[in-house]
């Protein structure tokens, strides 16, 4: 199969007259002294002069405008824009905006709200500055408030859906623009 191959490349040379005179010469010699190749060839010309015999198919001068008016008859649909539903668009934004929301309700919630004294043994030093031990962040037990993986999974979700509604708002305004 690999001295098919190079023999058809170098039969096909020969044949278009692409081959060098080198070239021109070894293949005559091949023909005329190996059967294989002297059969080999005389395929190959018949095929091409099968191929210089027919004439390639030329469409009409009003190929183009036959296939534009073709077209023309067909429905096109409509760009994507009208028959995207805004009103389901607003329903998914006010959806996250409520699980936020239910998000920043269940972490009031979860803090103790107890009051106690203010006196001075009740200020704690954290990070150089000075809290007051009763204050409403110092209740929160951040701990059990995040290690819930639902509350993981929606601070992700929240994320992600916020990142893509502030970029279709950046999107609009920059063809507002242009």
């Amino acid at each position: 199969m690999n001295t098919e191959q190079p023999m058809e490349d170098r039969l096909w040379h020969y044949i278009d007259g692409l081959s060098s005179p080198a070239e021109r010469s070894a293949v005559e010699t091949l023909i005329a002294a190996n059967q294989q190749w002297r059969q080999k060839y005389r395929e190959l010309l018949d095929v091409h002069q099968l191929l210089a015999g027919s004439e390639l198919e030329e469409p009409s001068l009003r190929f183009t405008k036959n296939v534009m008016e073709e077209i023309a008859r067909h429905h096109v649909a409509p760009a994507t824009t009208t028959y995207v539903n805004k009103n389901i668009i607003r329903s998914i934004g006010a959806f996250f905006l409520s699980m936020i929301a239910g998000l920043l309700i269940y972490c009031f919630a979860r803090i103790k709200w107890s009051g106690g004294s203010s006196s001075s043994s009740n200020l704690i030093s954290s990070y150089g500055t000075s809290l007051e031990k009763n204050s409403p962040l110092e209740k929160i037990n951040w701990e059990k408030l995040f290690s819930s993986s639902y509350v993981t999974a929606f601070m992700l979700i929240a994320v992600v859906s916020g990142l893509f509604l502030l970029d279709l708002y950046l999107q609009r305004k920059k063809q507002q623009v242009s």
